[in-house]
C-alpha cells in the first residue's frame, strides 16, 4: 500500500469517485438520500459508509461538494482547468471520509477539510515538477505561512495588513507588503470589488446583481484579477 507525501494511506481510487462527482453542483434542497442522513451527524454517515452504505458516501460527497468549490477556487495553476483542482479536492474529500477515525477526537469536516488541502497542495506540487514549472507559477491566496497545517495564511495577511513571526514566516514582511501594496496599485476598483465578493463566496450571478454589472463583466474582472496576480508573482519570483 502507497503512502503520499504527508502519510496517508492510498488505495487505488474507484473511478467513479475522480469523475462521477464532477456533476453540475446540486443546491442543498436537492441533495440524494437527504431526507434519509439528513438529522444524522456527519460522523454517523461516516460510520455507515465504513460498514458499506453507498447512499451514505453519495450524500457526503454531494453534501461537501460547495465546500470542496470553496476552497479550490482560492488555488490557481497556470495551464490548468480550475475543475482540475476542484476534482482533486472531491480526491481529498472521499479520501477524508475512508480514512476518518472518530478516536482522533477532531470533527469530521476539520478532517475533511485538512484532506481537501492536503489532496490540491499535492496535486499542484506534482503538477509543477512533472511539468519542471517552478513553484512559483501558481498562486494560493491560502498559502500557509508556516507549514501545510498551519491557519494563517497569505490571505489572511493580505487583508488584514498583519504579519507573522519573521524568524519562522517562509514569506518575509517586505514580500507581504509588497504584494499588498500591488493588489491596490494594479487592481482597478470594480477588480478589486469582485475579488472580495468572488473570496466571500459570493456566484458570478450574485456579484453581477450587487455591483450592477453583466455576468459577463464579473467574469473578465476575475480573469483580469488572475493574470494581473499571476504575472506579478512571476515577474518578483513570488513563491
Amino acid at each position: 500500500m502507497n503512502k503520499d507525501e504527508h502519510g496517508t494511506e492510498m488505495n487505488n481510487l474507484p473511478e467513479e469517485h475522480t469523475k462521477v462527482h464532477m456533476e453540475e453542483e446540486r443546491s442543498d434542497d436537492v441533495i440524494p438520500f437527504r431526507d434519509v442522513f439528513g438529522s444524522k451527524t456527519d460522523e454517523e454517515i461516516v460510520q455507515m459508509c465504513h460498514d458499506g452504505d453507498t447512499h451514505a458516501e453519495e450524500y457526503l460527497l454531494n453534501k461537501y461538494k460547495n465546500f470542496v468549490r470553496s476552497k479550490a477556487r482560492s488555488y490557481f495553476l497556470i495551464g490548468a482547468d480550475h475543475e482540475d483542482i476542484v476534482q482533486e479536492g472531491m480526491i481529498g474529500l472521499y479520501k477524508s471520509i475512508r480514512d476518518y477515525k472518530p478516536e482522533k477526537l477532531s470533527s469530521f469536516r476539520a478532517f475533511a477539510e485538512l484532506c481537501i488541502t492536503r489532496q490540491i497542495i499535492t496535486a499542484i506540487k506534482t503538477a509543477t515538477r512533472q511539468k519542471h514549472i517552478p513553484l512559483n507559477s501558481y498562486v494560493s491566496l491560502n498559502k500557509p505561512l508556516y507549514d501545510e497545517e498551519s491557519d494563517r495564511t497569505l490571505l489572511d495577511i493580505i487583508m488584514e495588513g498583519g504579519a507573522g513571526n519573521p524568524e519562522d514566516m517562509i514569506i518575509n514582511q517586505e514580500d507581504l507588503g509588497n504584494i499588498h501594496q500591488k493588489i491596490n496599485e494594479v487592481l482597478s476598483g470594480l477588480e478589486q470589488e469582485v475579488l472580495s465578493a468572488y473570496l466571500d463566496g459570493k456566484s458570478y450571478q450574485e456579484i453581477a446583481e450587487t455591483l450592477g454589472r453583466h455576468v459577463k463583466s464579473i467574469d473578465n474582472a476575475l480573469q483580469r484579477v488572475k493574470r494581473k496576480l499571476e504575472k506579478y508573482l512571476e515577474e518578483n519570483g513570488r513563491f
